[in-house]
């Protein structure tokens, strides 16, 4: 029994914290239909990927049609153990109707579109109508309700806009039979940009992932953070940093890799003597940042391509540089904990070999080789995603373990669909949210009202934009939230400031990560300790600490475009980066309380001002800022180092 409990932890940690992984276990007859609709969804985009699309609004319809029907079946309406045993007949008729709605589009492709013009029947406002709240129930199954509320709320406003007495937000008002057309029958709405590119690019990638993982990569990547960083100070946390970062850039899930990886790395970190909650905390942090690093990132830097207007291959570049001092910084500040609990490194001879390991199984990272090679010399995105899917599939054959029989390839086209349906349902939503905005003109209003409320001052914009980024976070999955900042924030930072607009869709999109590890509502911390047996709460905070850089970061990119390749000389950037990376280790020094020797209050205090001065690049205030850490760290190592029980017994 205590073995069947440990079995499921993982998977009970997941449908607690993690609303994609809640489905049902037993799927009875309808299995074969859920199946067969997971096939045919990742067979269709394997297809259009290399033959071509279809026009987009048929290519959305196929994508989001086949995906509603497969939510249904597989997501109970409730959560539970009897709601997720049988498919109730009401979720199959929602099921087959919901496919209807979006086929509708297909069916009747020329009547809709001269609808535009003529005027829509009943039947054309009944589908409409029907298929919004078909969009947003599978999107409450499938992510949550925060999201839903987030949508309702823009409904109401297109309808009720009239009503409201304050002039900046007020709006003619719509009514129902204009907003539900203008929402499924529009390319503003649920079928907009954001399910577009759901539907040409992320799906692809996510079943890249699904494929590489296929190979044994996972393992693999676990391995050679060990042989890089095991026999340094705190080494396990070093190690589960960096397979961590590895993974989640595959997974593209801050919780669901926070338990997969996190199984393995928090008891080694554990065993190590590290602190239950530094233990979740760091791998938490780790994997939340695997979405903002190259090549694969997470599926809302897919949408950035539209939004920014540039190629995958320069959002790749742009992110590179900040993504690796996120994780340089949460490097330094399990350094620091390290130091501070007197934890070494695991011994030369209990870890294997960097070249042995290469050399054995170096072969593996082929797959993402083929992905930065295809997007760098100028293939598309949908491309490269093909050419990685066939790279990892011949990989797989390599070895007897990792070799897919037919059946291993059948099962493998439905886990690709399945992977994708909380992403389709999401981006289905915010396009619901764009397309409120689009239709009311929110946008410029929530511009005006950023604007007024900063006064025109930069960081008070920056600040205000944050924080409705990390709470929109705290409900929104990342990629819904993008699209809602991209299309309300975003614009206000570009046009009133002047600022570059690589930088600030890296902006919002950096907050819209964080509120996964941004207290109270930090889920990958609360899964994460979930493992570890801590305090979740502590576990959020202690993540905050070590993922600080992900508050500092993006003001750096604002501040200084050059981190993301605008206007970038090489002489230039390597200061600028020192510059960031010292001030980094400034700012985790003063949180976690340890640079040279354990920090006094007054210590920690100047470290946290002089890391602060090296963020923006003002040659004056950065020198000030380095002097200031160097004198911190004279002084300190002129003090004695406290005994380990006494540095020690306070965390014990």
């Amino acid at each position: 029994m205590v073995e069947k409990t440990t079995a499921d932890a993982p998977r009970q940690l997941l449908e607690k914290y993690d609303r994609e992984s809640s489905v049902r276990a037993h799927l009875g007859r309808w299995g074969w239909a859920v199946s067969l609709l997971g096939i045919a969804l990742t067979s269709f985009h394997l297809y259009t990927g290399y033959f071509g699309t279809l026009p987009s609004q048929q290519q959305g319809a196929v994508h989001l049609g086949l995906a509603l029907g497969m939510i249904f079946l597989l997501f109970p309406a409730c959560r539970g153990e009897r709601a997720r045993r049988a498919v109730p007949w009401y979720d199959v008729v929602l099921a087959f109707t919901a496919t209807f709605g979006a086929y509708y589009k297909i069916l009747f492709y020329d009547e809709v579109l001269r609808a535009r013009i003529t005027g829509y029947s009943t039947l054309d406002l009944i589908v409409a109508g029907a298929g919004v709240l078909f969009v947003l129930e599978a999107t409450r199954r499938t992510v949550g309700l925060p999201i839903v509320i987030v949508a309702l709320l823009a409904l109401a406003y297109a309808l009720l806009g009239n009503h409201i007495p304050t002039a900046l937000l007020s709006h003619p008002g719509f009514s129902l039979e204009q907003v539900a057309p203008y929402l499924w029958f529009r390319e503003s709405g649920v079928f907009g940009t954001p399910l577009q590119i759901s539907a040409k690019f992320i799906f692809l990638f996510l079943f890249f992932g699904v494929v590489l993982i296929q190979t044994g990569v996972g393992r693999f990547f676990n391995d050679l953070a060990f042989a890089a960083t095991g026999r340094f100070t705190g080494g396990t946390a070093k190690a589960a940093v960096i397979a961590s970062s590895l993974q989640g850039m595959i997974s593209g899930s801050s919780v669901g890799n926070t338990v997969a990886s996190g199984s393995f790395t928090i008891p080694m970190m554990k065993n190590a003597r590290f602190r239950p909650e530094v233990a979740a905390a760091t791998e938490a942090s780790a994997s939340t940042g695997g979405q903002i690093m190259p090549p694969l990132m997470g599926a809302a830097a897919f949408i950035m391509v539209e939004y920014v207007g540039v190629s995958y291959r320069e959002i790749m570049y742009a992110a590179l540089i900040p993504a690796l001092m996120y994780f340089t910084g949460i490097f330094i500040g399990v350094h620091f904990e390290a130091k501070r609990s007197r934890i070494l490194g695991i011994p030369k001879d209990q870890l294997p070999s960097k070249r042995k390991l290469l050399m054995r199984q170096g072969y593996m990272l082929l797959p993402l080789a083929v992905i930065v090679t295809t997007v760098s010399v100028g293939f598309t995105a949908q491309r490269a995603a093909l050419l990685g899917i066939a790279a990892a599939l011949a990989v797989s054959l390599l070895r007897k373990e990792t070799r897919p029989s037919l059946a291993d390839l059948v099962r493998l086209l439905d886990k690709g669909a399945r992977v994708a349906l909380p992403v389709i349902a999401a981006v289905a939503t915010a396009g619901i949210i764009a397309g409120v905005v689009g239709m009311t003109g929110l946008g410029a209003k929530f511009a005006a009202g950023i604007i007024s409320l900063a006064d025109g001052t930069l960081i008070l914009a920056l600040i205000f934009t944050m924080l409705a980024c990390i709470v929109l976070g705290m409900g929104l999955p990342t990629t819904a939230n993008y699209v809602v900042t991209a299309t309300i924030a975003a614009p206000a930072l570009i046009n009133e400031f002047g600022l570059a607009p690589m930088a600030v869709h890296l902006f919002v999109f950096y907050f819209g990560i964080v509120a996964d590890i941004t207290p109270p509502v930090c889920l990958a911390a609360y899964a994460g300790a979930g493992i570890a047996g801590a305090n979740p709460m502590k576990t959020g905070v202690t993540a905050l600490k070590l993922a600080i850089g992900a508050f500092i970061i993006p003001y750096a990119l604002i501040y200084n475009p050059a981190l993301v390749m605008i206007d970038a000389t090489p002489l230039g950037l390597v200061r600028d980066v020192g510059f960031l990376l010292v001030g980094l280790v400034g700012v985790s020094a003063a949180l976690i309380g340890h640079f040279v020797r354990d920090a006094l209050m007054w210590e920690r205090a100047v470290l946290l001002a002089a890391g602060l001065a090296m963020v923006a690049p003002a040659p004056i205030t950065s020198s000030l800022g380095l002097v200031a850490l160097a004198l911190v760290a004279l002084w300190q190592s002129r003090r004695p180092e406290a005994p380990l029980d006494t540095a020690t017994s306070a965390q014990r």
